[in-house]
This record gives structure tokens, C-alpha cells and sequence, in this order.
């Protein structure tokens, strides 16, 4: 394990970005999904390269992450790599490419990989002015408080806000308590937007996504017995970790389906930028799917520009 995050670090140096998302590096330290494979390329005694395999998604198939450490690139390394990883997944792979690199680019084009999918990194900086905002009626915001009901009530709203996006709506308490465990981990800016537990908004209501395990009653209470309509957790990356100064994040904005179109996710966006804005910090970061247009007007709108990209490769 110490010879891979050696790696990792090693990448990370040369490169400005991790070669890893952060599902892998969680993988890694604390172990995960059983199914997940991994692939060491060596080189005599030195561990020249590392591929995780991931099975996330039945329809399109595993998804795939590799490293080759700087000291053992340009020899055809990556490429042996990824040909092996191949070769268990029958052929088939998702193939993400933190960055854009180009070396990544290169091997793809070499082995039939086409480009399917662009995750936009987008920054604003704190220093300019941040708009006000206004809840919806009956709204109120809090924090999150791990160890209670709370984190069920959170993945259970997770998997409705976002019944179409595999990989973060799958996401489980075992996988929260994961990130509870991680140095960043600071409620004080996991925020919850809460309506009181007789004012709830039924999962089951208009404009919601069906075939939640909710969908037929009400949602999980939270941690006060209220109901929760949305969240926006922040997060705050420590020197190294983006070969930058610490940055803020807006980690992951969710409002349950039933509460869409009232504004609600642009007064959570609000509501975490004034807060990492209070930290001290001078710039934030978040990603966004390219194909999100929607998405990308309202960070657009909060003064949000296209600082980098993250690319899928697919064969």
C-alpha cells in the first residue's frame, strides 16, 4: 500500500494534479468495494505503475484509473498497463484522465479509447463579491451532526438528488463514514437545509424521481426529527494536495427533486461560498460535468470561470 501512495504522491509532483479520484484514494486507505481489482506493473523490485479497476456501473461497463510513476514513464509502461488491465475486464473499460494529460491522450488514441465524457474544474475567487440569498419559505439551514440520524436521512436525500448519476447516488453510509473519517471532514461546513418534520416535502410528491426506496412515504427524519430538502457540503484541500495553496471546494450541492425550481441550490452554492469565504480562504474550486449545462449557467452566473478538465476515455 505505501509503495502505491508513493506513487500517487510521486504523479502528483510531477504532474500538478492527482493521477487518482478521490473514490480511489478513500479505496485505498480504507478499503471499499470487494469487487474492485488492481493491477502493479514493476519493474524489477520498483513498483512502476498501478491500475484500479471498478465495477460502478452494470450497463457501461467498469471504470478504470492508472499511474505510472514519472521516473518510469516514455518507456511503454502506461501503455502495458492499460493493455492488462484490458485483458481482465475482457476489453471493456472506462478510462478516466485527470487533467487532460496528454500522455493519457496519447494512449488512448494508440489503443482505440474515444473520447465520451469532460468534467470541468471551475474556480472563483473569494476576494470578489458574493451575492446575497434568500431560503424558501419554511427553510431553514444547519449542520450536519455525524453519529446521528442524520446520515441516513443525508444518503437517503443523496440517492434522490441525484437517481441519475451512478456514482454519486449509490453512495451508502459505510461510504459517509469513510469521508467522516478523512482530515478535512468538518460539519461546521456540511450544510443542511431543513424544513420542520410536519412541513415536509413528500419524496413521493410532484416533480420528484421515482424508485427510491422512499418513494412510497416519507423521508428519513433528521437529526431534530425535520426533513431535509437539500444540503451543500464543502470541503477545504490542505497544502499539497492540488500542488497549491489550501483551496475551498464546493463539494457536492444536492436539493431533493420535489423542492427543484424554487431556488433553493443557488442559496445552498450562496450559503458555503460565504462560509468558505469566512475560513480565510482565497479561492474555490468545484467540478461540474460539461454536459450539465444548467449547471454550468448558474456557477457561471456566481462568477465561476473553466480552470481545468478531467477527461473519460471509453472502449
Amino acid at each position: 500500500m505505501s509503495d502505491v501512495l508513493a506513487v500517487v504522491e510521486a504523479a502528483t509532483e510531477a504532474d500538478g494534479v492527482r493521477p487518482l479520484n478521490e473514490h480511489v484514494m478513500l479505496h485505498l486507505r480504507y478499503g471499499g468495494d470487494e469487487r474492485a481489482r488492481a493491477v502493479l506493473l514493476y519493474d524489477g523490485d520498483d513498483l512502476a505503475g498501478y491500475a484500479h479497476v471498478d465495477p460502478t456501473d452494470p450497463v457501461e461497463g467498469p471504470s478504470g484509473e492508472l499511474v505510472i510513476h514519472p521516473a518510469f514513464r516514455r518507456r511503454g509502461y502506461g501503455r502495458r498497463l492499460l493493455e492488462a488491465v484490458l485483458d481482465q475486464t475482457g476489453g471493456r473499460l472506462r478510462l478516466w484522465a485527470h487533467g487532460g494529460h496528454p500522455g493519457a491522450e496519447a494512449i488512448a488514441a494508440a489503443t482505440g479509447f474515444t473520447k465520451v465524457r469532460s468534467l470541468w474544474q471551475m474556480r472563483r475567487s473569494l476576494f470578489s463579491a458574493i451575492p446575497g440569498y434568500k431560503l424558501p419559505e419554511g427553510v431553514r439551514l444547519r449542520t450536519f451532526e455525524p453519529g446521528t440520524p442524520d446520515e441516513g436521512a443525508w444518503v437517503a436525500l443523496n440517492a434522490r438528488a441525484f437517481a441519475r448519476h451512478p456514482e454519486q447516488g449509490a453512495w451508502t453510509v459505510d461510504d459517509l463514514k469513510r469521508r467522516e473519517q478523512e482530515p478535512w471532514f468538518d460539519p461546521a461546513g456540511f450544510f443542511l437545509a431543513v424544513r420542520p418534520g410536519t412541513d415536509a416535502v413528500r419524496p413521493d410528491g410532484p416533480g420528484t424521481a421515482g424508485g427510491t426506496a422512499e418513494a412510497a412515504g416519507a423521508a428519513p427524519a433528521g437529526a431534530h426529527g425535520d426533513r431535509l430538502a437539500g444540503f451543500h457540503w464543502t470541503k477545504v484541500h490542505g497544502d499539497g494536495e492540488h500542488a497549491h495553496e489550501p483551496i475551498g471546494e464546493v463539494y457536492v450541492v444536492g436539493v431533493d427533486p420535489a423542492e427543484q425550481g424554487g431556488g433553493l441550490g443557488r442559496s445552498l452554492t450562496l450559503a458555503g461560498l460565504n462560509h468558505l469565504r469566512s475560513r480565510g480562504l482565497a479561492q474555490v474550486m468545484l467540478y461540474v460535468d460539461e454536459s450539465n449545462a444548467a449547471a454550468i449557467r448558474l456557477y457561471e452566473g456566481l462568477g465561476f470561470t473553466r480552470w481545468d478538465v478531467d477527461v473519460m476515455y471509453q472502449k
